[in-house]
């Protein structure tokens, strides 16, 4: 690989990182939990492409690269899943506790 495909590989990169953080930063609270959906979605995507890289590359740095890449796509999955399922408990209904001093309270 050479110098300009990799410095243009991350420019695309740092690029990619700007309009994607911006692009969530303005999206309502409201369509938060959506978003978590859809991220998770693409990072499950990309975790299998970097398992492909990880198994059919032949070089030391594509190798390092790719377990890089299953680390952080892992990292990235399972966190939103966490996070995705402590917004949805917010929403669960909880049943009412009895008033004390109430029939239901004393039985």
């Amino acid at each position: 690989m050479s110098a300009n495909v990799i410095i243009s590989s991350l420019f695309v990169f740092a690029l990619a990182g700007f309009v994607g953080f911006e692009l969530i930063r303005k999206v309502p609270k409201l369509l938060h939990t959506p978003l978590m959906a859809l991220t998770n979605a693409l990072s499950a995507i990309s975790l299998v492409g970097s398992l492909v890289i990880l198994g059919e590359s032949t070089e030391l740095y594509a190798r390092i690269l790719g377990f890089l890449a299953v680390v952080a796509s892992t990292i990235n999955v399972v966190g939103g899943f966490l996070i995705t399922d402590k917004m949805l408990r917010m929403f669960r209904r909880t049943p009412a506790r009895p008033v004390a001093g109430s029939k239901e309270a004393e039985s």
